[in-house]
């Protein structure tokens, strides 16, 4: 339910502004104006300084302002004066490092459990319908980028994978077995590749691999093969992962598009290709890709399969992804324009951020890249905090805006130094 910005409407009539004055300002209509007062839609990044400027207020209280608190008691006469609790809790800090230590902590844990998957220890083992729901629940952590939580079920439930598997007494519990052990392993390689750990990602995408081949789903393969790209990407084979995805998305399974899951499957391998020839700088055929993953989204909607999130804004995210890829700043300026929507997984919509926050700073936009940033770790702290390129933009940003406390304190939270 969207919870009305009193604080943002009050700050708007004490500057003296009706909506259709502050609409006129902006170069927006009345409508939007009030659809941002009443919580239903919230501007665009490239647009919050502007919006911030004509307030006068920082961008950081304009934040405030567009993420009330449940108990908001914002007067006019706090703004500017107040500390930025709501942004900057020292609580919520702790707790989110205290959740990423979880994970470092976890992965011995995890790699001895792929040690014994042949040799499981003893231990209980439920009926594969109650597996099938943690397996579930883990891939929803990742998705949303709740590193701790998944980490510290993976042990355990990869260790109750692989004595199900020893347990198995038909070929169809096998295959059932194999599909849940493929979708758990790349929860795990989730933490994996995210936090550094790129020989573990590495052997955690073979076996994912292996047992999609044993589950017999050609859909999950192919998602097996989206993921392998990770491991292109830490080598920097991009020609492999170029030639992989291409000729996983021609495989025979792959034909029937009107199938909205084979069009999904279909789609993301071209998606994620669509990002490799832009890295390579191949434009045209990174355009010839996205065209081939914006036709598949036409008969998938937005939703996870096999746990691949794909359809229209995952593609609209890819565009972007291509643009920064490209340097193109036509392509990165219609995606600022743009926010995804919150039923998207909270871990794309944060990259989403992430990104755009790198190619505005790259730019030379450096208020919008820390607006970019912020709303990135709005959507999901930890993915956020833990991200490469998230250090890379604040570390320069520390260089260019040197004693800006707003970027100082991000930059703290995430553990970037200037360069």
């Amino acid at each position: 339910m969207a919870k009305p910005r009193k604080g943002l409407a009050a700050r708007r009539r004490a500057m003296g502004c009706s909506q259709e004055r502050l609409a006129e300002l902006l170069r927006v209509t009345p409508g939007t104006i009030g659809r941002w007062e009443q919580g239903k839609s919230t501007p665009e990044a490239w647009l919050q300084p502007r919006l911030a400027k004509v307030l006068a207020v920082s961008v950081q209280e304009l934040i405030d302002l567009l993420n009330p608190h449940v108990d908001e008691h914002v007067t006019v006469r706090s703004i500017g004066s107040r500390s930025d609790q709501s942004e900057h809790d020292p609580h919520r800090a702790v707790q989110i490092g205290h959740s990423l230590d979880s994970v470092h902590s976890v992965i011995p844990h995890v790699r001895r459990a792929l040690d014994a998957f042949d040799l499981p220890d003893d231990g209980p083992s439920r009926p594969l319908g109650e597996i099938a729901v943690d397996v579930a629940r883990v891939n929803e952590h990742r998705l949303e980028a709740r590193y701790g939580v998944l980490a510290n079920v993976l042990p355990d439930l990869l260790a109750e994978l692989a004595r199900a598997a020893q347990i198995a007494k038909t070929g169809f519990e096998e295959q059932q077995v194999a599909l849940l052990r493929a979708l758990a392993l790349r929860a795990a390689d989730g933490i994996a590749f995210k936090f550094g750990y790129l020989d573990l990602s590495g052997r955690l995408i073979d076996l994912m691999r292996q047992s999609a081949a044993q589950a017999n789903d050609p859909l999950l393969v192919a998602a097996s093969e989206y993921v392998r790209t990770e491991t292109f990407f830490a080598n920097g084979d991009l020609d492999a992962a170029g030639r992989a995805l291409i000729k996983a998305a021609g495989g025979p399974a792959l034909v029937n598009l009107d199938d909205q899951h084979v069009a999904a499957a279909y789609g993301s391998l071209h998606m994620r290709a669509a990002v490799v020839a832009g890295r390579v700088g191949d434009s045209r055929a990174a355009k010839d890709h996205l065209r081939e993953a914006s036709e598949a989204a036409k008969r998938a909607p937005e939703g996870v399969y096999r746990g691949t999130a794909f359809g229209p804004q995952s593609i609209r995210i890819h565009e972007l992804a291509v643009a920064t890829e490209l340097r193109d700043p036509i392509g990165i300026e219609r995606a600022a324009k743009w926010h995804p929507s919150a039923q998207l997984p909270a871990e794309r919509r944060s990259h989403y951020y992430i990104e755009l926050g790198s190619a505005q700073h790259d730019l030379g936009h450096h208020e919008e890249a820390y607006v970019c940033i912020e709303m990135a770790r709005n959507a999901a702290p930890q993915h956020t905090r833990e991200h490469p390129q998230v250090k890379d933009t604040l570390a320069s940003l520390l260089r260019h805006r040197p004693g800006n406390t707003r970027v100082v304190e991000l930059a703290a939270w995430a553990g970037a130094r200037a360069i």
